[in-house]
């Protein structure tokens, strides 16, 4: 009876995570494996790690030639920073938790709480679902997946780049507000020293606004305050990960007792505009997990 309820259970979350990815696998026990932490798997090779390494390998292949596509006019110094991002850990585990896939994931006695995954778990179960989809229908069925999901984040990401300074938008409208001035805390990060990806919120006259990670504090900035800006304006935050609120909410109460209320800035005082990310100098990019 306990061995049919595993199995009934267990048919459920196949049914979920496929409907999320809107792709039905024709071998369910590859599926299975996507989904397998090492964790929960009696060997290494019977998790997904082997497949996660696979997947990032085709994710990459498929955003270069997104990008090489959809901006003809890019040098490829431009392509290459946002190709970065795309792939990056933070990208990767937003993409993951968009889609419920902590829920969907298989995870030992120590990792019960799907509410809790670090970024590297929910970015490898996304990279190894891409490898999935390569092995059970062939390149062109992840090719197709992989676009479809990274489409609105390489359109958020090269807008960011190319023009859309958020951080100097924020500013200008809470400052035009009498709110005072944006304050940017780092609530969380995650990788080695040389690559490392940031979880930043922004505050606003004692107001914590939905946080974001990046690949770096100055994209992790950016897209903190756009998040602002569409709450501020009463829209879905973009980069609103699920995945991540019970840290923040814990991280942030810490940081709004540490933050002194700022000063209305006066009629005179000049907006700062901060420097367009398509201007930085190329970031490294988060590394895979």
């Amino acid at each position: 009876m306990t061995d049919q309820l595993e199995s009934d259970a267990m048919n459920r979350t196949l049914d979920q995570c496929e409907a999320s990815l809107e792709y039905r696998f024709h071998d369910r026990q590859l599926l299975t494996l996507c989904l397998t932490h090492a964790s929960i798997a009696r060997t290494r090779l019977e998790s997904n790690e082997r497949l996660e390494f696979l997947g990032d390998a085709i994710m990459g292949a498929v955003v270069c030639e997104q990008l090489f596509e959809l901006y003809p006019s890019k040098a490829e110094g431009d392509l290459t920073r946002v190709k970065s991002v795309i792939v990056s850990r933070a990208t990767c585990a937003k993409i993951s938790s968009d889609l419920g896939l902590h829920y969907c994931v298989q995870l030992g006695k120590g990792l019960t709480d799907p509410e809790r995954l670090p970024a590297s778990i929910m970015a490898a179960v996304f990279e190894s679902i891409v490898a999935g989809v390569y092995l059970d229908g062939g390149f062109d069925a992840a090719r197709i997946l992989v676009r479809r999901l990274m489409a609105p984040e390489i359109e958020r990401t090269v807008e960011t780049s190319h023009g859309k300074n958020y951080k100097s938008l924020l500013q200008q409208l809470v400052q035009k507000n009498n709110r005072g001035t944006p304050v940017y805390q780092v609530l969380d990060e995650t990788g080695p020293d040389h690559s490392k990806c940031f979880l930043v919120a922004v505050l606003v006259n004692g107001d914590s606004y939905a946080p974001a990670w990046g690949p770096n504090k100055k994209e992790a900035e950016q897209r903190a305050a756009e998040n602002a800006l569409c709450q501020l304006q009463e829209q879905e935050p973009p980069y609103l990960s699920s995945a991540i609120l019970p840290v923040v909410a814990a991280a942030t109460a810490v940081v709004s007792a540490a933050v002194t209320e700022p000063m209305p800035p006066s009629a005179s005082e000049p907006v700062v505009e901060e420097e367009p990310f398509g201007e930085m100098p190329p970031e490294p990019a988060c590394v895979q997990a």
